[in-house]
């Protein structure tokens, strides 16, 4: 392992007590090491994240998606990421949470791509579909959502794609909290509402399905 690969887990671990998050283990450590080069190499010629630096893709991305992996409720065994992009927040679930069966739901074909090789190289079997969420016809225990383009548009398809009693968790922020849980509609009782990890004014909002 290079010195730079091992410098970025120790600042990841850094960054996740600065946010009053619990260390990684020494695997997921080497996983999100391994993530990270590839997003940077990537990044390079594909345009999968505005972050661009590896300061920015660790406090943002990584502890984020990292806190809510951790936040997720108990009981939960299949998780769809709508519009997963770069993989956030469904890879760093997919390295935190390996009792879910991940999907990551990504229509743009070089991120899709890019969501593959990740699966590849990080020796994850989570699964791709390069397509529209909206075409699955599976429903799901929980789907997440983050940074999706027309986000009020995706919530509202995402509600449809989950199960009853399942979860849709929504990491946006303060903002935009009623006008998401509007888009969700009614069907949806919210349980709980906690800040991102390191972040003042952004949220993860987890809102369950009514049971049939």
């Amino acid at each position: 392992m290079s010195g730079d690969a091992v410098s970025a887990g120790q600042r990841l671990e850094q960054l996740l007590v600065e946010a009053g998050q619990e260390p990684l283990g020494a695997a997921e450590v080497s996983r999100f090491e391994a993530y990270l080069s590839l997003i940077i190499r990537w990044n390079a010629r594909v345009n999968l994240t505005a972050i661009r630096d590896q300061e920015g893709i660790l406090s943002r991305h990584f502890v984020e998606s990292i806190a809510c992996a951790r936040s997720l409720p108990a009981g939960i065994g299949t998780l769809l990421d709508f519009g997963s992009g770069a993989g956030f927040p469904g890879i760093p679930i997919a390295i935190c949470r390996p009792d879910l069966c991940v999907t990551l739901a990504e229509s743009q074909g070089k991120k899709a791509a890019f969501l593959r090789e990740a699966a590849r190289v990080l020796s994850l079997d989570f699964k791709v579909h390069s397509g529209r969420a909206q075409e699955l016809s599976a429903c799901f225990d929980c789907v997440t959502l983050r940074a999706v383009d027309r986000m009020e548009e995706a919530v509202a398809a995402g509600s449809n794609l989950v199960r009853p009693g399942g979860w849709l968790a929504l990491m946006t922020t303060v903002g935009s909290l009623d006008r998401l849980q509007g888009a969700a509609g009614q069907r949806f009782f919210w349980r709980a509402i906690a800040r991102a990890a390191g972040a003042e004014r952004e949220l993860l909002a987890l809102g369950q399905l009514a049971a049939e």
